[in-house]
């Protein structure tokens, strides 16, 4: 008898094991507008859908003047709809707020609905945009987001949604700015087996990717091929391009990827842990980022 019940705790404990391995991870980001967050974070997005976890992107905008020709509610619809076709192709939720494009302020109002946001999701890890950038939108997403990290396990506030027991971890999608402090690479993932799902769903944001960016700000229109295929190309050498990295990416895919030479790894993307939120371990980033040390191949 005290044999049996000896193998049946055994048994027991290698099931909470294997339970505890296989623990779902609930991952929410937060841009400002709908492509924000498929640019700088589709591809590790994808990295965890396909490993089973639970990713959710969030835009706080409706991406109502992101356009030369259109604008509005019509806009508005169509934005949404491509945020869903892109969400499809990761294997994310995409969810839209109907905020207006170009006027995101840091209100109360705009708190409350992230606080909701990261409650109901269950967030393990929280991203968003650093608050130093050339959008307005963005800084002031990147704020609302930093005022939601510590009040989401606070019960008082917003308490119409229960409070987190936990605080996730917070960290900043990726950008070039360097004022007042360049963005820090702390985690890297390396994206290069997913990386055309990635453009595919960038690609699914027709409105920006073919029509609105390349008008104002690449100057680039009338370089866009006709056919799609044509098209997917031509948008991974703009967005996706292989390159060489500095010295500080390379640490970092070294670090995160010991048996990988950072020159074998062709697309990465980069987080900042945010100092808000809960400050993670490396061996909790490990578990936060299971796709960490493999090939990425």
């Amino acid at each position: 008898m005290k044999k049996k019940l000896t193998v049946l705790c055994l048994l027991l404990g290698l099931i909470l094991v294997n339970a505890q391995e296989k623990k779902v991870l609930n991952i929410i980001a937060i841009g400002a507008h709908p492509d924000d967050c498929d640019v700088k974070f589709g591809g590790a997005a994808a990295l965890f859908a396909k490993m089973g976890h639970k990713v959710k992107f969030v835009s706080l905008t409706n991406g109502d003047a992101g356009h030369q020709r259109e604008g509005g509610g019509a806009l508005a619809k169509r934005r949404r709809a491509e945020a869903k076709r892109a969400g499809k192709i990761l294997g994310v939720e995409y969810d839209v707020l109907d905020n207006h494009d170009a006027e995101l302020m840091p209100t109360l109002h705009l708190r409350h609905q992230i606080i909701r946001k990261i409650r109901e999701w269950d967030a393990d890890v929280v991203l968003g945009h650093r608050t130093n950038d050339y959008h307005p939108d963005h800084r002031n997403a990147g704020i609302a987001v930093q005022d939601a990290a510590y009040l989401v396990v606070v019960p008082n506030v917003t308490p119409d949604t229960p409070p987190l027991r936990k605080n996730p971890v917070f960290l900043y999608m990726s950008d070039r700015f360097q004022k007042p402090y360049p963005f820090s690479k702390d985690i890297a993932v390396v994206v290069d087996e997913v990386i055309d799902k990635k453009v595919m769903a960038l690609a699914a944001h027709q409105s920006q990717m073919f029509e609105w960016l390349p008008w104002v700000g690449e100057g680039n229109l009338d370089e866009i091929p006709d056919a799609e295929e044509e098209q997917l190309v031509w948008l991974k050498q703009l967005w996706a391009k292989e390159r060489d990295w500095d010295d500080e990416e390379s640490k970092a895919i070294e670090k995160w990827y010991p048996n990988l030479k950072s020159s074998d790894a062709k697309h990465v993307e980069f987080v900042e842990i945010c100092e808000y939120g809960r400050q993670p371990t490396e061996e909790e980033i490990k578990v936060l980022f299971p796709m960490l040390g493999a090939s990425g191949k």
